[in-house]
């Protein structure tokens, strides 16, 4: 008599559970954690700008912002985040490819866009409080005003900041291809500035 032979399925053998969800890394850690803090920043500059909104829109004394602000020089500085945020993105895509004195040049015109905002908008304040008198207690348009562009003006310090350590780790070769991650997480925070600044300067300077 002859035996037939049937094949039995094993099912002993491991499940390939990274096929079916991948890994918490902490590269994926970091993004998830820079994505949720962004949100969360922007609820308040978006709970903030509803608010100047509604002030504005409350108050028959608002004064027109052109003629208390400058928009030519913001519109500059604006210019200088736009063109910052462009910078970002090659100094990210320098050191995917592994570009090093790319990347860290990059950066550096990055940092320095930054620095020249902070300027900027130091040299608005100093001529709105020597010159135009106002204060944060002048006015609901100075508080508003000072309050909007102070916040992101602390944000901005602190991304200039961000961006000096990465650079700092750049130059020592501890920021590579295989370590992007850091940067990516960077440029995410960045990129959001602008898009905040952009916000603040059509509905506080220009309408």
């Amino acid at each position: 008599m002859s035996e037939v032979s049937t094949a039995q399925p094993h099912f002993d053998q491991p499940l390939a559970v990274e096929l079916l969800e991948s890994p918490l890394t902490p590269e994926n850690t970091g993004k998830l954690g820079m994505w949720l803090f962004l949100s969360a920043d922007a609820t308040i500059f978006g709970a903030a700008l509803v608010a100047y909104l509604a002030l504005r829109i409350g108050s028959t004394k608002w004064p027109v912002p052109a003629s208390v602000l400058s928009i030519p020089s913001t519109a500059v500085m604006t210019l200088i985040l736009i063109c910052s945020s462009m910078t970002m993105t090659e100094a990210l895509s320098a050191i995917r490819r592994g570009h090093q004195a790319r990347y860290r040049g990059f950066l550096t015109l990055t940092i320095v866009a930054g620095l020249v905002f902070l300027g900027l908008q130091a040299r608005e304040w100093n001529h709105l409080i020597a010159a135009e008198h106002l204060s944060i207690d002048t006015s609901l348009f100075s508080a508003t005003f000072f309050i909007l562009t102070g916040f992101h003006g602390c944000h901005v310090i602190a991304g200039v900041v961000y961006l000096g350590v990465l650079l700092i780790r750049g130059w020592s070769g501890k920021v590579s291809a295989a370590k992007s991650a850091a940067v990516e997480i960077a440029s995410l925070y960045w990129h959001f500035l602008d898009l905040v600044w952009i916000a603040i300067f059509t509905l506080v300077y220009l309408i």
